[in-house]
């Protein structure tokens, strides 16, 4: 259970006002307690505990990043009043339809929203469904980010030509009976595009480096004169009679 005792200590801040960002991964977390006095919270990693109830997380109203995934959710109500929410992780719950999602669609500034992840091995029941990402762009018409992969703006092109690739890929590779073995691969660009090209120098760098050599130069010159000088000088006290041999 979340405590005062545990939010400072975690956290080194006296006050639970005071605190932005809390990261509570992996402890066993059930209850959370008074995380709700955490008016000002902006950023929560709950991941990796066995919470199932998210009321106090609708006191949060400057939370921007949360994440939620392997724990034990099912309703995602309290998260509604999150109104600057901008990026959610939710994958590796218990979250079986599209509807328990609708809480969320008054969330304007929602970007990211993840319900599965491949490379962890996390997923929600209802992402079984075979058109459920499309569903989610439908009712999240804001997102940027499904599941970790651009759906608009910039980089999203990306994201699609990978996926018509991958899609063409698996069409055409059945490699049945009467399909010629493919070929030798061939490079996808020119012999030589990888090789490291040598630094391009500026019209500044140059006279830089030019004036640079310059003053070295003239350092290295004032270095000289000045041995010669120390040497003179030597060499005229050292022909002066030493006051100490005089006998009064």
């Amino acid at each position: 259970r979340i405590t005062p005792q545990l939010l400072k200590a975690s956290t080194g801040e006296f006050a639970l006002e005071s605190i932005l960002l809390l990261k509570l991964r992996g402890r066993g977390i059930a209850h959370l307690g008074c995380l709700g006095d955490c008016t000002n919270l902006e950023w929560l990693d709950l991941s990796g505990n066995a919470i199932a109830q998210l009321g106090p997380l609708a006191a949060l109203k400057s939370l921007a990043v949360l994440n939620l995934s392997r724990n034990r959710v099912a309703s995602l109500e309290p998260l509604g009043s999150c109104r600057n929410l901008q990026s959610l992780n939710l994958a590796g719950n218990r979250l079986g339809s599209l509807q328990q999602l609708r809480c969320l669609t008054g969330l304007r500034r929602l970007e990211s929203l993840r319900l599965r992840d491949p490379l962890a091995r996390l997923a929600n029941p209802l992402c079984a469904a075979p058109a459920y990402r499309a569903a989610l762009a439908d009712m999240f018409p804001g997102l940027k980010a499904i599941d970790g992969e651009r759906v608009s703006g910039r980089g999203s092109e990306l994201y699609q030509l990978c996926r018509d690739l991958d899609s063409s890929l698996g069409r055409g590779g059945g490699g049945g009976a009467g399909t010629e073995p493919p070929g030798a691969a061939q490079p996808w660009v020119e012999a030589g595009f990888w090789e490291p090209r040598p630094p391009r120098r500026s019209s500044i760098m140059e006279e830089a480096y030019k004036q640079f050599g310059e003053v070295l130069q003239e350092c290295r010159e004032l270095s000289r004169r000045a041995d010669d000088t120390i040497a003179q000088a030597e060499r005229a006290l050292s022909g002066r009679p030493d006051p100490n041999s005089y006998v009064f």
